[in-house]
């Protein structure tokens, strides 16, 4: 499974880092770093989260 991250609307308010850490990291810069690029099955869960509470609708789940 991956994350696809439109970077035109990502505003790296958090919010996705709040609810899954494993996965994003918003840097100094206010710049959104994805983690890993095969993310486990086992954070599913955290990861649908971090698409439901992103308010730009910038994440999508792939696979």
């Amino acid at each position: 499974m991956k994350i696809i991250v439109d970077y035109d609307l990502c505003e790296a308010n958090a919010l996705c880092m709040d609810s899954c850490p494993e996965v994003f990291r918003v840097e100094e810069d206010d710049s959104l770093t994805i983690l890993m690029s095969e993310i486990p099955e086992k954070l599913r869960g955290k990861l649908e989260e971090s698409v439901r509470l992103c308010p730009r609708q910038a994440l999508r789940i792939e696979g």
